[in-house]
């Protein structure tokens, strides 16, 4: 599939992921991890994820615990050692932003920055 991870992608991958743990023997990392890169390449909302990943709940679970785990950091931070030049693919051109950050409907420019202006200046008091 488009977003999945190709073979070589997931032996430089797999060593990464946290193993073991309480519990059940949790699902295979592959398909959750292809989901969870589903979702963030293509702006969809958790609820669209394709069945082949498996639940969404799932995914978005073990997307949430290891964002607060450090999981990401740690995987980005491997990949990123690998040399210097990976930094250099890295930009926001796939990065989406609410429609409400793009200042559409801001009201009118002349008043927003009169108002900083206000705000900007030093106040002291006597």
């Amino acid at each position: 599939m488009r977003f999945d991870l190709s073979d070589e992608e997931w032996a430089v991958i797999e060593p990464l992921l946290p193993s073991g743990g309480r519990g059940p023997k949790r699902k295979d990392d592959r398909p959750i991890l292809n989901g969870i890169f589903y979702i963030i390449r293509t702006g969809a909302p958790w609820c669209d994820l394709p069945d082949r990943y498996g639940p969404r709940t799932t995914v978005y679970n073990r997307y949430a615990r290891w964002v607060r785990r450090g999981i990401w950091k740690l995987i980005f931070d491997a990949l990123a050692q690998d040399g210097d030049e990976s930094l250099l693919f890295i930009d926001s051109s796939i990065v989406k932003i609410h429609r409400a950050a793009s200042g559409a409907k801001g009201g009118n420019w002349r008043r927003i920055s009169a108002a900083r202006e206000e705000v900007a200046r030093a106040k002291f008091t006597p």
